[in-house]
């Protein structure tokens, strides 16, 4: 087919049956092949907006109604009796105020578990992010990551993550390496408890603790502030002393800086001194059980 000009925005090409939209002369919206390029002659997918600039957007999605309606959906063959084309998912922008000349607007992200569409993500117009969870108080599961700590009944200073465990005892967080647990943060009804990886069953050539009273002797409890807190002084250690007694206790090596010479700094786990505490108390009370021993001894003669 020959090419086809007129006097509005289009032009059809026989060479390629191709059509390009050509409002400005750069021919850089076309049809080829079925798929549609807004911005690109090579559309990659079925449809697919380029913009090589910053403003405005690539691609503008959007709604004329308030209160919730989906700017986006995706829709695929859903296995029902009628084998129908139904919703799976969808990214709601909803205004939370509705008609106000400055309305507030969250995005919402819904998903379908169960043959049901359902919310699985929110994020609202202060920053909170909730997952699993519909709104922020503390009665529902889930998730909130709140930038300003103005959470659960908006108190000012309050924690930015929760992790809420409804209606049983156990783990609420675990951390894992090559998909091995190695530690987990866990919870009552009245407590939480810090724990890492400690089973027998992990551990191989196990021996008693010596000479801990001469190593507990090494270590320098000190006090301190911190630069960036001035004002508080607090009991503690200098990491990089700790490391030449308990290196598991620290992170990091003493004046380490990266390749742009900022300071990497050392961390402590104050946790790793409780053994060499423990067996310290263990040798001070041997010796002192067995000079009791002798006092007892000498007095009976």
């Amino acid at each position: 087919m020959s090419e086809i000009k007129t006097n509005k925005l289009s032009s059809l090409t026989g060479t390629d049956n191709n059509i390009t939209i050509d409002p400005d002369g750069t021919g850089d919206t076309i049809i080829a092949s079925g798929n549609l390029g807004v911005g690109t002659t090579s559309p990659i997918g079925k449809l697919m907006v380029k913009d090589g600039t910053s403003s405005p957007s690539a691609l503008v999605v959007r709604q004329t109604s308030e209160g919730g309606s989906a700017a986006l959906s995706l829709d695929s063959i859903f296995n029902n009796a009628s084998n129908t084309d139904k919703e799976i998912a969808s990214i709601k922008l909803g205004v939370v105020t509705n008609g106000s000349a400055t309305p507030n607007a969250d995005i919402r992200f819904e998903t379908m578990q169960g043959g049901t569409l359902s919310e699985a993500m929110k994020i609202q117009s202060n920053g909170t992010i909730l997952l699993g969870k519909a709104d922020t108080t503390g009665s529902t599961g889930g998730f909130l990551f709140n930038k300003n700590g103005n959470g659960f009944g908006a108190v000012s200073g309050g924690p930015v993550l929760y992790l809420n465990r409804m209606t049983t005892t156990g783990v609420n967080l675990q951390f894992r390496m090559n998909n091995s647990p190695v530690g987990s943060v866990s919870v009552t009804s009245s407590s939480t408890s810090y724990n890492t990886s400690s089973d027998h069953r992990l551990k191989e050539n196990v021996t008693a603790i010596t000479s801990a009273t001469d190593r507990l002797k090494q270590l320098n409890p000190v006090r301190f502030n911190f630069i960036a807190d001035a004002d508080t002084t607090v009991d503690g250690f200098l990491a990089h002393e700790v490391q030449d007694v308990v290196p598991e206790a620290i992170t990091g090596t003493k004046d380490a800086v990266d390749s742009e010479g900022n300071p990497e700094y050392q961390g402590i786990d104050q946790s790793k001194l409780v053994p060499l505490l423990v067996a310290t108390i263990q040798e001070q009370q041997a010796a002192i059980e067995a000079l009791t021993a002798r006092v007892t001894a000498l007095e009976a003669n």
